[in-house]
């Protein structure tokens, strides 16, 4: 190839790249919704209309005051809940999250939101953004003795609030919160709460 054409090509292919940084980049999709007979199935929509945000996967947790639920799956959010699947999700208080994962492999397992059970009694997360520490505050949980279940930095805020002294789920929660560090969106929920979070620079 001659030198000018190689030169062009590149000229081009960089071009090309700035162009990309320059587009708008959606990461994820969150919603929450609080005290609504029909939280489920409001939280579909929501996600329906978020799904522009990430299409891998899509998943939906429920609370009614005593018990939790879950459902995720992999593909777009019409893909992943039917009627049966959203009528197996009770509740007045809901979150849900449609993923394009910045990090983490895209398999179901990453699928969110991640509900957990620990001493604070159970959890759901759903989160938006990235953590830049993610891989720091994992490695130390992971020497501390915590097991990681997912290859999803969302998880390391899980370890974060299980491994907490603090006596709340507020307390708690804002105690492990302050350990993360980046740009990030959060709601999480409780069997009778809704909490969402944000970093301090919005």
């Amino acid at each position: 190839m001659p030198q000018g054409s190689a030169s062009g090509a590149a000229s081009t292919r960089a071009l090309e790249e700035r162009e990309q940084l320059d587009k708008l980049k959606d990461e994820c999709g969150v919603f929450g919704i609080f005290g609504h007979p029909e939280a489920a199935n409001l939280t579909y929509l929501g996600l329906y209309a978020l799904q522009h945000r990430g299409q891998e996967s899509a998943g939906i947790a429920t609370a009614d005051g005593e018990k939790m639920q879950l459902s995720r799956a992999m593909g777009h959010v019409a893909d992943a809940f039917d009627e049966r699947a959203l009528e197996s999700l009770p509740g007045h208080i809901a979150i849900g999250h449609t993923r394009y994962s910045t990090a983490g492999e895209s398999r179901l397992q990453n699928a969110q939101p991640i509900l957990i059970d620990c001493a604070h009694g159970q959890i759901a997360i759903a989160h938006n953004g990235n953590l830049v520490n993610a891989r720091e505050l994992r490695d130390r949980l992971v020497r501390d003795g915590s097991i990681f279940q997912t290859s999803s930095d969302t998880e390391v805020v899980l370890h974060l609030y299980a491994r907490s002294r603090e006596h709340t789920v507020e307390d708690a929660l804002v105690e492990s919160i302050r350990q993360v560090s980046g740009a990030f969106s959060f709601v999480l929920l409780t069997k009778d709460r809704l909490i969402a979070a944000r970093d301090p620079h919005g």
